[in-house]
């Protein structure tokens, strides 16, 4: 199915007939069909939501690059579309971060929070990160003032193509150039200094082999927000929701209905 939100042509699917609302929200790179395995476990106690977020999946592309915030508007626009109001969310890595920020900017629209691996925290800089970055930002400071002698032609852009793809992130190097400033604004998020501000009930459960959001992210996040708790999920990665969807749902399950 398909709904217009936030000016997107956005793909979701729906499963359940009893019980409370519950939307989803994957990561990047990701689709609904990561979530099967969990709808399968959630929809015989609640009505299961579960959409494409824009630029993955059958959805839409954002029309301009998207921070978080525009991320949160077009759910927020889903929400009331939908009649899912209320809704308890559970959030996967960039789904996380968007659920945080509805829960910041439009808390009346959401019920509880269950937030795997989120995303929203600016990572611990490492001595070798912070000289890879200097080094970019010299490299790309020097291509760009090529572009100002007029003389080259198209070589400075093709050598900051090279740079990108020498210095970018897997994910940043998979987009285009009109994704990959979504993914700029994305990454540069930090939710830090808002969670005390974050008034949802919420369950944080990680995998502790977690390296694209590691488990201090997650003990963080307990500690800030004021109504969390943290359930470790031993030698579950990123994607502990897929690699233990029986307790994933089981603990989710008693949180969202409770």
């Amino acid at each position: 199915m398909f709904v217009d939100a936030g000016g997107v042509n956005v793909d979701y699917e729906q499963a359940g007939q009893t019980g409370p609302p519950v939307l989803l929200l994957h990561g990047w790179g990701c689709d609904v069909s990561l979530w099967r395995p969990i709808i399968e476990r959630l929809s015989p106690r609640c009505r299961v939501t579960a959409l494409d977020l824009p630029g993955h999946g059958k959805s839409g592309r954002p029309p301009e690059p998207w921070d978080a915030r525009a991320f949160a508007r077009m759910v927020a626009d889903f929400i009331r579309k939908t009649d899912i109001a209320g809704c308890h969310i559970v959030g996967h890595s960039h789904g996380g971060r968007v659920a945080l920020r509805l829960a910041l900017d439009q808390p009346d629209l959401i019920g509880k929070l269950v937030l795997t691996g989120a995303a929203g925290l600016r990572g611990k800089p490492t001595f070798k990160k912070s000289a890879r970055a200097r080094l970019y930002k010299i490299l790309r400071g020097s291509l760009n003032g090529l572009d100002r002698l007029r003389i080259l032609g198209g070589l400075p852009e093709r050598a900051r193509a090279a740079l990108r793809g020498t210095f970018g992130s897997p994910d940043y190097k998979a987009l285009d150039d009109e994704m990959r400033r979504t993914f700029v604004l994305l990454v540069n998020t930090n939710l830090e200094p808002e969670l005390p501000n974050v008034h949802a009930s919420t369950l944080l459960l990680w995998g502790d082999k977690d390296t694209e959001t590691p488990l201090w992210m997650g003990q963080l996040m307990a500690e800030r927000i004021p109504d969390a708790g943290l359930v470790v999920l031993e030698g579950g990665t990123h994607f502990a929701y897929i690699e233990q969807p029986d307790r994933f749902c089981r603990i989710a399950l008693q949180f969202i209905l409770n």
